[in-house]
């Protein structure tokens, strides 16, 4: 997944757990409970306590109360009704 990561358009792409985890422990942002929630269940999925796909969506959460945005593609003709 890819977040646009500040106004100027800056992105990054987070491709595996470990990324994530490092992402939220050492360059995050903001240090909040959504934060903390998404380091929590990060520690649990790689500890095989809970699905990935948990994981997944507390790091989403995460993301967006720091103020990062979904990266999606620019609509286009193709796209287009």
């Amino acid at each position: 997944m890819t977040f646009v990561l500040s106004p100027a358009g800056g992105t990054q792409q987070f491709t595996t757990i470990e990324q994530a985890s490092y992402w939220l422990r050492k360059k995050w942002p903001v240090a909040d409970s959504c934060r903390e929630f998404a380091i929590e269940q990060i520690d649990a999925a790689m500890s095989c306590l809970i699905p990935v796909g948990v994981a997944r969506e507390a790091f989403v959460s995460a993301a967006r109360t720091a103020g990062f945005k979904p990266d999606t593609p620019n609509a286009g003709p193709a796209n287009s009704p």
